[in-house]
């Protein structure tokens, strides 16, 4: 009985001294440019999917006129550009070289345009842990959370005067 139970916890610690092992040891990969874990990106998704669930339906209490959609380019423009690329712009040096890549936004690329307005509000808000995508919730007001999201939402028919702030 005594060694059925010596074995029992030798096995129940083995995974823990195993993984404290790889990682001790340099196996975990650090680097941008390693490849993610098996199943690191799919707990990863869930994990996302689950905390954004709540948020997806929730509708904009702006609307997407002209005056939000161009504060929305301002505040994309300062905070949003340098990861996300420019309107018409190949990807920037930055967004090249982080992992995981950052999806660029605007024209040509599709971004997340195609994501309900709450899903890309909470993900603008509250950022996304391990991705470099940091949460506007402390340095954005609401207003501003919102109306950057609307333009994500309608990058691919923006009016002129927002265009023009994305083309500076």
């Amino acid at each position: 009985m005594k060694k059925f139970v010596v074995g029992v916890v030798f096995g129940l610690c083995l995974p823990f001294i195993a993984a404290f092992l790889f990682v001790r040891l340099g196996g975990m990969p650090v680097a941008t440019k390693s490849p993610p874990l098996p199943m690191e990106r799919y707990l990863a998704g869930v994990a996302l999917h689950a905390a954004i669930e709540k948020e997806a339906g929730k509708p904009s209490p702006l609307p997407a006129n002209e005056a939000n959609l161009l504060a929305g380019a301002r505040v994309y423009q300062m905070q949003c550009e340098d990861c996300h690329g420019a309107l018409d712009q190949p990807e920037t040096a930055i967004a090249r070289g982080m992992f995981p890549h950052p999806p660029q936004m605007l024209p040509p690329k599709k971004g997340v345009t195609d994501d309900p307005v709450g899903v890309t509000y909470w993900k603008v808000r509250n950022g996304i842990r391990l991705t470099g995508m940091p949460g506007f919730g402390e340095s954005l007001t609401d207003k501003q959370l919102w109306q950057v999201s609307l333009l994500l939402l309608h990058a691919h028919d923006l009016p002129a005067s927002a265009k023009k702030v994305l083309h500076e």
